[in-house]
């Protein structure tokens, strides 16, 4: 099993730019704001040929358990338990306050290992700082400076002596990979406490406040029908418009960069308010990128009309997402568990449909007969002659078509194509593209 590494430590101390700098990527997102990190991030990487999981987590406070600050604080509490090496960071600019003293004393008793981190420690006068962190009793501090990259090989070196080595025999499995999953949607959809239901614990941060989550934070599991997933809990969307203070740019443009790397994605809307123009705009966002979707009705368990609130919104998704046209509708509640069983055969099925190949064959005697259906119009007097059809590629369906100007053919016939096709090879809610591509004329000079 992959040794865990959690990095732990007052707000403010640098430690998403030393998990980003471990990382060897920009994953957690980082801001001169202490708070920033709320829910535990995680990343698997090699440190001095060592393969571990890293763990970001929330600053360490003192706070009441119902709080956000205590909700943060049992997060990574969780973090720990499960750790294999903590790195407890402090800044050694600051020099080591109060509350360094007590979460190292809280440390030393859960009787897990650490190694206690001194960051911004550049320069000359950054070493010294650091030896003030043996009265902590934690053992030798590591001096590094995350942001400028000073003694972080060290670091490294010093991590990997520290774990426990691998077993012989131990073999990746590089034949069952996850299929990866994100859950988007607006702010308070229930994005968080789905993911923490799919997940079996409190993994993400929840409560009534809209806005929690506020980066992409995934997590691997095995779901319900023995298949792995990597599911992405995403920080929720709301209009562009209301998008003004930098650190939501920040979990937005993560949001959008999570959608573009999944496979499949989980549309969050809320069933109690409907139907938002915001959800429909992050539908077509979703279908502009090419990915499967499907769309999870959340806090059915406060529903009351169901039968009138499930009809509103097939209404609504029908009449306003026609390129999505069949898309699967799934109510649930994660709350209760209501509904969620239905949820992994939805994604499979139309996680399938998005991996669809049709034989050329049978492509084109569905072509022959659209064509006859309901025949190509004239463009400027002219009648456009399509002549035969292929699949370029899967995830998503994508075709060409070939014939005597095929890319004057108008927006509405390429509809109907895209329509007819999804209608005749079963391929309901999946994103379906289709590139025109005109033959050259020999006589045209």
């Amino acid at each position: 099993m992959t040794p865990h590494v959690v990095i732990a430590g007052r707000p403010n101390v640098g430690k998403s730019t030393l998990f980003n700098r471990l990382a060897g990527a920009r994953i957690a997102l980082v801001a001169d704001t202490p708070g920033v990190t709320r829910d535990r991030k995680e990343a698997e990487c090699v440190l001095a040929g060592t393969k571990v999981l890293l763990v970001d987590t929330a600053g360490l406070e003192e706070a009441a358990p119902d709080t956000l600050p205590g909700r943060m604080r049992a997060s990574t509490s969780l973090a720990v338990e499960h750790a294999d090496l903590v790195l407890f960071v402090f800044d050694a600019r600051a020099g080591l306050l109060p509350e360094d003293h007590h979460f190292a004393t809280w440390l030393r008793r859960t009787g897990k290992p650490v190694l206690v981190v001194a960051n911004k420690a550049e320069g000359r006068g950054g070493a010294a700082a650091a030896m003030e962190a043996y009265e902590l009793g934690l053992g030798e501090p590591c001096a590094i400076s995350a942001e400028h990259n000073e003694g972080i090989y060290g670091l490294m070196t010093e991590i990997a002596d520290r774990l426990p080595k691998p077993e012989e025999g131990e073999a990746e499995d590089g034949e069952n990979l996850p299929l990866h999953l994100a859950i988007v949607g607006r702010p308070n959809a229930g994005k968080s406490t789905l993911m923490n239901y799919l997940l079996g614990e409190q993994r993400m941060i929840t409560g009534p406040e809209p806005g929690l989550t506020r980066d992409a934070v995934s997590a691997d599991f095995t779901g319900p029908d023995g298949k792995l997933y990597r599911i992405v809990d995403t920080a929720g969307l709301r209009k562009r418009a209301r998008v003004d203070e930098g650190l939501e740019k920040m979990s937005t443009s993560s949001s959008i960069e999570a959608l573009k790397k999944a496979e499949m994605v989980v549309l969050a809307v809320d069933a109690v308010n409907g139907v938002q123009e915001q959800d429909l705009h992050i539908a077509r966002l979703v279908e502009r990128e090419g990915r499967a979707c499907v769309i999870a009705l959340t806090k059915w368990d406060a529903v009351e009309d169901r039968g009138d609130a499930r009809k509103a919104a097939l209404d609504r998704i029908s009449i306003s997402l026609s390129q999505m046209k069949g898309i699967t509708v799934v109510p649930l509640s994660a709350e209760t568990g209501e509904g969620v069983a239905k949820l992994f055969p939805a994604l499979r099925a139309t996680y399938e449909k998005w991996n669809l190949r049709i034989p050329t064959s049978q492509l084109n005697r569905w072509f022959e007969a659209a064509l006859e259906r309901f025949p190509p119009p004239l463009v400027e007097g002219r009648r456009l002659k399509l002549r035969y059809i292929t699949q370029i590629k899967a995830r998503p369906p994508t075709f060409a078509v070939f014939g005597t100007r095929a890319e004057q053919t108008p927006e509405t016939y390429q509809r109907y194509l895209v329509n007819s096709l999804r209608e005749a090879f079963e391929m309901p809610g999946v994103p379906i593209r289709i590139y025109l591509r005109g033959t050259d004329n020999p006589y045209a000079d």
